[in-house]
């Protein structure tokens, strides 16, 4: 089997631990757990190369540090052959393979690195090896994370136990969907059968996928758990975990079918956090790369372990190279190692004693007091361009951040649905044994961006909350999400106006700014500071660079919070908004709700929707309505009566 590669990013997501990809010569593989991604032996491990720290993040997530994904080099460089030859190992999957000249299909293993070859008798004229297989497209889910063959021996002979051993082929009946999918046990090549193959059975792949009856407890199965060999008898999850070469034990959750690259097989839990200097200007990026230095880091935790926060300056410099802290004072010195680790902040919000965590009006807090001021460090910068005359009715505050600084973490993963997931659970799913919490980490990467901040005006925004009609429609996307939810078991969040409102004016302006500065859709992403808990009152929006690349950092967004800029982007946007390409399906369809959930108003491909990493809610929740009004009350949205 071919190597792949894969940008470092991606192993974060959308391609991290227990995710699916291809390789170029069409193999599909999973990508392994973290037990193995950094492995002892002649690549001459120096770690350092790797750690990533975040203090708000590490406590947030309760873990000792960060490693971004290792990079392959083939060949050290002159004298220095640290980390060569690293790579993330992934594994075959899934096992089951099938030919497609003779259908026939066969299984093969987690760690099988040859080209599968057909050896049924049907190909016995050709010369050599019989034709390549291909991997089936699909697997089996469950709810609970957990990932396994899909059973075709046991759904075509509707037995958990089957005895016939026969030989099985996939067939397409030239039906349309699942329905014209049939396997059958015992056929020769030619669609005959032939009991020297097999019994004879066949079935159809029809419902695979989809749900069945909800039970006594409130719970919904599978067609696959009831019908593979009855009600009386159902068929529930192996608990195979095949990106940590486990088959898992018993698993008490229904099972579905799914294809292998649908949506739905793989939803990562990335927790992401703005870098936050603890005191501005007084830790540069060099003094920051210095702490990575393994002489530099670790004998600096240890004298602060030994001595307190306050670690004696005389004691840290007997211990550190002199040459490369001579020109640092002692203050300087001390700030390094408390910017790094968090020392003397009030980090009271970033961790949690539950399984849950805390919730992001709590977490967003601090980063927006510091963003929407304006902070001057190497790692957060940004600057007060001032609110164009047009704009004061409705904005209060914008900011250009020409720097910032953002992790984003893997805690997890969960298929089926974007259910709630809690933290251990979730960090469980990553590895076969977890680690004690002094060595424990996460794999994450660092994206350095710039963007632009904004904030609405609070009086106007409180006046047009006050609406009833403004709540009344909030109130259907948040009604429809509630009952969501509620089929779901999980936890009812309250979806405010200003929440809909603001979420859709992030997507209308990030859909401009794409055309206006020529960035892909997919490299710039939102983030959403609202609340109306006490003493924690938000309603700020920040746009920056998402992409974990140079794209983005040549400052072509941060020059678009520039006054008159921003007013144009703003009057395209809205302008833009009135009319959808599909409109008026678009409005009138979403009355009744419409996009993932239905827990979409206005909004479709045509107006509002983003791809799924630029969008912190899947493209949910959006309504152009509450922006600039609906056809029938125009007056409705929150920038109806903003003339540009």
């Amino acid at each position: 089997m071919n190597s792949g590669s894969i940008r470092r990013a991606q192993l974060v997501t959308p391609f991290g631990v227990g995710a699916m990809s291809v390789l170029v010569d069409g193999t599909s593989v999973i990508t392994a757990g973290l037990d193995h991604w950094y492995p002892k032996g002649d690549h001459n491990l120096a770690l350092e190369e790797f750690t990533v720290r975040d203090w708000r993040l590490e406590a947030r997530l309760g873990v000792a540090g960060f490693r971004l994904p290792p990079d392959f080099r083939p060949t050290g460089n002159g004298a220095d052959q640290r980390n060569v030859r690293l790579t993330v190992p992934a594994l075959r999957f899934p096992l089951w393979c099938f030919c497609m000249y003779c259908k026939r299909l066969q299984t093969t293993t987690l760690s099988f690195q040859d080209v599968v070859r057909c050896k049924d008798g049907a190909h016995a004229e050709r010369k050599g090896d019989g034709p390549r297989m291909s991997q089936v497209p699909f697997v089996a889910i469950c709810e609970d994370g957990h990932l396994d063959d899909f059973p075709f021996d046991k759904w075509v002979h509707r037995s958990k136990n089957p005895t016939c051993k026969g030989v099985l082929r996939l067939v397409s009946t030239g039906a349309g969907g699942l329905e014209g999918q049939v396997v059958r046990c015992g056929y020769d090549s030619k669609g005959n059968h032939d009991k020297r193959l097999g019994c004879g059975a066949s079935r159809s792949l029809q419902g695979i996928t989809t749900g069945g009856r909800r039970g006594d407890d409130g719970q919904e199965s599978t067609v696959l758990t009831e019908e593979l060999a009855g009600r009386a008898d159902p068929y529930y999850c192996s608990g195979a975990r095949p990106w940590l070469h486990e088959d898992g034990g018993p698993c008490d959750k229904p099972v579905r079918g799914a294809l292998r690259a649908a949506g739905n097989v793989y939803f990562p839990r990335v927790e992401s956090s703005i870098y936050l200097p603890q005191q501005e200007g007084a830790v540069t990026d060099a003094m920051r790369e210095l702490m990575k230095r393994p002489d530099v880091g670790p004998v600096m935790a240890v004298v602060f372990a030994l001595t307190g926060a306050e670690a004696p300056p005389a004691m840290l410099r007997n211990q550190l190279p002199f040459e490369l802290f001579e020109s640092y004072s002692d203050e300087q010195l001390t700030a390094m190692y408390r910017d790094m680790h968090g020392i003397g902040a009030d980090n009271s919000a970033e961790g949690s004693d539950s399984d849950d965590l805390t919730s992001d009006d709590i977490w967003r807090y601090p980063e927006f007091k510091k963003i929407r001021e304006t902070p001057d460090d190497d790692a957060l910068r940004a600057a007060d361009p001032g609110v164009q005359a047009d704009l004061r009715s409705h904005i209060s505050r914008v900011r250009s951040v020409s720097v910032l600084q953002e992790t984003r973490a893997l805690r997890g993963f969960t298929r089926g649905r974007d259910s709630e997931l809690k933290l251990p659970v979730g960090k469980a799913m990553l590895r076969r044994r977890a680690l004690p919490p002094v060595n424990d980490w996460l794999p994450a990467y660092v994206v350095k961006g710039e963007g632009i901040y904004l904030e609405l005006d609070p009086d106007r925004l409180a006046e047009w909350e006050a609406r009833d009609e403004v709540q009344a429609r909030a109130d259907k996307i948040a009604n429809r999400y509630s009952h969501v939810v509620a089929d779901r078991g999980g936890r009812v969040r309250y979806l405010s106006p200003r929440f809909v409102m603001l979420h859709t004016l992030g997507h209308l302006l990030v859909n401009e700014l794409v055309f206006t500065c020529g960035y892909s859709s997919a490299s710039l992403r939102e983030r959403l500071y609202v609340s109306q808990q006490g003493g924690r009152d938000m309603a700020g929006l920040l746009i920056y660079t998402a992409a974990g690349d140079s794209e983005g950092t040549m400052g072509g967004l941060v020059r678009m919070a520039r006054q008159e800029r921003l007013r144009a982007v703003f009057a395209s946007a809205l302008t833009s908004a009135h009319w959808c390409s599909t409109d008026p399906v678009c409005m009138d369809a979403g009355e009744k709700g419409q996009g993932p959930d239905s827990c979409n108003l206005a909004a479709c491909h045509g107006c509002a929707l983003l791809p799924e990493t630029s969008c912190e809610e899947f493209n949910r929740f959006l309504d152009r309505g509450l922006v600039i009004g609906t056809f029938d009350e125009p007056t409705l949205g929150f920038f109806s009566d903003l003339t540009l």
